[in-house]
């Protein structure tokens, strides 16, 4: 029996970057400068019409200057995350 995890929340995902980015006060534009991702591809991940990739994620961690897993947690809100395996 194949068992298959949750969707991950993307939602969430996109909420966390807009928050981050409403909290500083960064306009797109801003964040396009400090990010080197192209505005509309900010405007499109806060809009949810894209998810990105990780490289995209990891350019917005070093952009806010915040651990990337500060985005990519947000991924199993609203379900547990799988547990790491014991040592």
């Amino acid at each position: 029996m194949t068992i298959f995890p949750p969707d991950p929340n993307l939602t969430a995902l996109r909420v966390a970057l807009a928050r981050l980015r409403n909290e500083r006060g960064w306009t797109f534009d801003e964040l396009a400068e400090r990010s080197g991702l192209a505005r509309r591809t900010l405007i499109d991940l806060e809009h949810g019409r894209t998810t990105g990739s990780v490289t995209t994620w990891h350019a917005l961690a070093h952009a806010f200057d915040v651990p990337i897993d500060q985005f990519l947690g947000n991924l199993c809100e609203g379900h547990t995350p799988p547990t790491p395996p014991e040592s």
